[in-house]
C-alpha cells in the first residue's frame, strides 16, 4: 500500500499540489462551526445562527457546478485568485460584524449568501489536477482515493481547531482563520495548476454541456445523492439512538468509527488492483454501503451500532472515489471541474433533504424503523442504475 500512494506523491508536481490543496481546503472543515459559534454569540440565538449556516450551505451547494464551470471555461490562475479575495474578504467582514454582539441579523445573512457565492470549488479543482498528474488509470485512482480520505480528515480535524480557537480566544477568530486558510490554499493552488487536457482514458464525449453531462454521469451521481442521504440521516438517527442508550455526547464514538471505516476504505481502494470497470465497482459499492446502513436497524446496544457503523465506512470513501472516478471518465476535458462539482453537489442535496426529512419522520415512525430507512437512497441509486441499463 505504502509502495502505491507514493508513486502518486512521486507524480511531477505532485509535491505541491498536495499541500496546497489540504491547506485551503481545511477552511471548509474550520469554517461552519466557527459560523455557528460566532452568530450564535453575536445574536444571542443558535436557531439564528443555524439558519445562517444553513443559508451559506445553500447558496454554496446551489452554485457550486456553476464557479466550477467558470474554472472549466476560463482556467484556474484566471478564476480562483479573484475568487478566493473576495471570499476571504466577506469572511473577514463576517468576522469583524460577529466580534461582538450588534450588527443586524439581516446584515449577517446578506454576509453569509455572499460567502456562499464567491467559495472557491477547491476539490473540483483539486480533482481535475489530479487527472492531468497521473495519466495512468491505476495512478489516478490511488490519487483520488489519497485525495478523497485526505478531505474526509480535514473535516474532522477542522471542527477540532474551530473548537480550541473558540475556548482559547472568541469563536469569530475561526472565521478568521477560515479567511487566511482559503486565501492562502487557493492563491498556491492556482500557481501551480496546469491546463486541463485530455487524459486518454477514453474518448471525449461528442456533446458536452451541463444537460449532457448530466446524463452521462446518471449513475455516479445519483450514487452520490443517495450515500449524502443516508450517511446524513444515520448521523441524526445515531445521536437520538445515543441519547436513548445513554449520553447524547456518546455519538462521537460512532462518528468515529465511521469516519475510520471510510478512511480505511479509501486506502484499501486506491492500493488494490481492480479488473472491474468503474461503473461494476460503484455499483459493488453502493449495494454494500446499502446494506450496511440497514444493519444499523439490527444493532441493539451502542457498541453494536460503533462497529456497523465501522463496516458502513468502509463502503463511504470508495464509493465517492469512484463516483468521483466515474464522472471524470464521462466528462469531457473541458468540464472536469465542473464534473466533479456535480458529484460534490448531489452529495450534499441529498444529505440536505435527509436531515430534513428524518426529523420529520423520527416524530412518526419507530427508531428502529428509521434506521433501517436510511438504506432507501442508495437503495434507490441501485435502481437508478437498473433502469439506464434495461430502459
Amino acid at each position: 500500500m505504502s509502495a502505491s500512494y507514493l508513486a502518486v506523491l512521486r507524480a511531477p508536481g505532485a509535491a505541491r499540489l498536495l499541500p496546497a490543496a489540504l491547506f485551503g481546503r481545511l477552511s471548509y472543515g474550520t469554517l461552519p462551526l466557527s459560523l455557528l459559534l460566532a452568530t450564535a454569540a453575536g445574536t444571542g440565538s443558535y436557531p439564528r445562527a443555524g439558519w445562517l449556516t444553513a443559508l451559506f450551505s445553500a447558496v454554496g451547494v446551489l452554485l457550486f457546478p456553476t464557479r466550477a464551470g467558470l474554472v472549466d471555461r476560463y482556467g484556474p490562475r484566471r478564476t480562483l485568485p479573484p475568487m478566493a479575495t473576495g471570499y476571504a474578504a466577506v469572511l473577514l467582514a463576517l468576522a469583524a460584524a460577529t466580534w461582538r454582539p450588534g450588527t443586524p441579523y439581516p446584515v449577517l445573512l446578506a454576509l453569509a449568501a455572499a460567502a456562499g457565492t464567491l467559495a472557491p470549488p477547491l476539490g473540483p479543482v483539486t480533482r481535475a489536477q489530479w487527472s492531468v498528474l497521473a495519466a495512468d488509470p491505476e495512478l489516478r485512482r490511488r490519487a483520488y482515493s489519497l485525495d478523497t480520505v485526505a478531505e474526509e480528515l480535514l473535516y474532522v480535524t477542522g471542527p477540532l481547531l474551530a473548537g480550541l480557537l473558540a475556548a482559547a480566544a472568541r469563536p469569530a477568530a475561526g472565521i478568521l482563520l477560515s479567511a487566511a486558510l482559503a486565501l492562502g490554499g487557493t492563491l498556491a493552488l492556482a500557481a501551480v495548476a496546469r491546463p486541463v487536457t485530455a487524459t486518454g482514458t477514453a474518448a471525449p464525449p461528442a456533446r458536452t454541456g451541463t444537460r449532457h453531462l448530466l446524463g452521462r454521469a446518471r449513475q455516479p451521481l445519483a450514487a452520490a445523492a443517495g450515500a449524502g442521504a443516508g450517511l446524513a440521516a444515520f448521523s441524526l438517527l445515531a445521536v437520538v439512538f445515543a441519547g436513548r442508550h445513554g449520553n447524547p455526547a456518546d455519538v462521537a464514538w460512532v462518528e468515529a468509527a465511521l469516519a475510520a471505516g471510510s478512511a480505511t476504505g479509501g486506502l484499501l481502494l486506491g492500493a488494490a488492483d481492480w479488473r472491474a470497470p468503474a461503473a461494476t465497482r460503484l455499483t459493488l459499492l453502493t449495494a454494500a454501503l446499502t446494506a450496511a446502513l440497514a444493519l444499523t436497524a439490527l444493532a441493539p446496544t451502542l457498541p453494536a451500532l460503533t462497529a456497523v457503523a465501522a463496516l458502513a465506512g468502509l463502503a463511504v470513501a470508495p464509493t465517492l472515489t469512484t463516483a468521483y472516478l466515474l464522472t471524470d471518465e464521462l466528462a469531457a476535458p473541458t468540464e472536469r471541474t465542473r464534473a466533479g462539482a456535480w458529484v460534490n453537489s448531489s452529495f450534499n442535496a441529498g444529505s440536505s433533504t435527509a436531515t430534513a426529512l428524518t426529523g420529520t419522520l423520527l416524530g412518526h415512525l419507530p427508531l428502529t424503523t428509521c434506521l433501517l430507512l436510511t438504506a432507501t437512497p442508495p437503495l434507490a441509486a441501485l435502481a437508478l442504475r437498473r433502469r439506464t441499463r434495461n430502459p
